[in-house]
């Protein structure tokens, strides 16, 4: 079994995302991440800083995703069609793998530190987004506004589908995008 690389990650994911609901995140150790992964602990600290980190991988390419997403879509388009169209974007890299998202969403609902973290990498990804709304042109009071409104939405939609996996993501964010635009009108 390859002790490196993408295989390796997805195996200490997996692994601490199986100890984290078996014991608690408190209770998981490094060490035993990599136990349960067939790799070293060395191996661990190569892919991952902290054990938080190995449930809030992909950060930087979500953040890629969403802030090209921004850039590219069409020209004329209202802050809150832009951020449908960018979290539509996240919404279907988190559908793609619900079998790792919705238990590290139990895992991180149950844990206060993850939950603390969750809230910080949230705020750093509404702030790359406002930022490549700003780069749009849309004043920074809207972009910033318009981009915490989004993801309010996109929590909400998600929440959803966690519920209801009978609908896709895409359902449930249009649904989410709509009862919005009815609070505000």
């Amino acid at each position: 079994m390859p002790r490196s690389g993408e295989d390796a990650r997805r195996r200490l994911q997996q692994a601490a995302l199986e100890l984290y609901r078996e014991r608690g995140f408190d209770r998981t150790t490094t060490a035993e991440i990599a136990a349960r992964a067939g790799v070293t602990e060395r191996t661990f600290f190569r892919h991952f800083p902290d054990k938080r980190e190995v449930l809030f991988d992909g950060e930087s390419a979500l953040r890629e995703v969403m802030t090209e997403a921004v850039a590219e879509a069409p020209e004329g388009l209202a802050p809150l069609d832009i951020l449908r169209r960018v979290f539509a974007t996240a919404g279907q890299r988190i559908e793609q793998n619900r079998s790792f998202t919705e238990p590290r969403f139990e895992v991180i609902a149950a844990t206060p530190a993850l939950r603390e973290r969750d809230l910080a990498k949230h705020a750093s990804l509404v702030e790359a987004v406002a930022q490549a709304l700003r780069q749009r042109g849309v004043d920074a009071r809207s972009a910033d506004l318009a981009t915490r409104a989004g993801w309010a939405v996109f929590d909400r939609a998600a929440r959803d589908w966690i519920d209801d996996p009978g609908q896709s993501m895409s359902v449930h964010l249009d649904r989410a995008f709509e009862d919005l635009r009815g609070l505000i009108a």
